[in-house]
């Protein structure tokens, strides 16, 4: 806990008007964003692929986005889509 403190208050004077900006640097700094934004972008690829088997792309991603991995059950239990319906007659004559 030391340790954890000593680092966010590193170089922070705490009289400054400013020590709360730098606290939250600091703060922001000890954050793996990478590794935070690779399982979210996962977590998306996963849920449209699983939307994809169902139909409705958008909708697996963004149960993806918001979930992440529980997302993905929601989008897998979601209903699939019904085939599209053939085309009229007068249509296909003009191919």
């Amino acid at each position: 806990m030391d340790e954890l403190l000593a680092r966010m208050m590193h170089g922070v004077d705490p009289d400054d008007p400013g020590a709360f900006l730098h606290i939250f640097a600091n703060l922001m700094a000890m954050v793996p964003w990478f590794w935070l934004t690779v399982s979210s972008v996962v977590c998306v690829a996963v849920g449209a692929w699983i939307g994809h088997r169902r139909g409705q792309v958008w909708l697996g991603a963004a149960w993806g986005a918001t979930l992440g991995p529980i997302g993905w059950w929601f989008a897998w239990r979601m209903k699939p889509l019904p085939p599209p319906l053939p085309r009229p007659a007068y249509d296909r004559r003009k191919e």
